[in-house]
């Protein structure tokens, strides 16, 4: 029956947040962050229940962690949903997911690196005198420019 309520629960990847922006264009050795939207959906918490005669099963999900597989071979996981980037923060580093390329993508054959963020869920639930732990993964991707700077004397 915990199955039962996870069925209801309306699970997703992350929406990712990443700077360079898809679209756009980072640069070699530049910070990048990472990040999902924080909410339920994406992030968690989720709750649903489920009922079969006198017993009722809830359950809640919360994304514990998030592999961002970096279109390198290089993986960065993460505990946090992260934090979305500011003009302000300038060449800092992210505080808690984060990334730096040492290569331009345009080596790759498709010109972008193909970033991959996949969300592990970690359902508790509890009913009917009895609890448990399930964990479900749900993923995403984006594709991104990494461009090298050029400077002439």
């Amino acid at each position: 029956m915990a199955q039962q309520a996870v069925d209801k629960m309306l699970l997703r990847g992350p929406r990712i947040g990443i700077t360079p922006k898809p679209g756009g264009k980072g640069v070699v050795g530049m910070p990048v962050y990472m990040w999902t939207a924080n909410g339920a959906e994406t992030y968690g918490p989720n709750t649903a229940s489920a009922t079969a005669g006198s017993v009722t099963v809830t359950a809640t999900a919360r994304v514990s962690r998030i592999v961002w597989a970096m279109g390198d071979g290089s993986a960065v996981t993460c505990a946090t949903a992260g934090t979305p980037y500011r003009a302000e923060y300038g060449k800092k580093p992210s505080p808690d997911c984060g990334y730096r390329y040492t290569q331009p993508s345009s080596t790759l054959e498709s010109g972008k690196y193909h970033v991959t963020a996949t969300s592990t869920w970690t359902i508790d639930w509890a009913g009917g005198g009895e609890t448990g732990q399930l964990t479900e993964t749900r993923a995403s991707a984006a594709d991104i420019t990494v461009a090298e700077v050029q400077v002439l004397n």
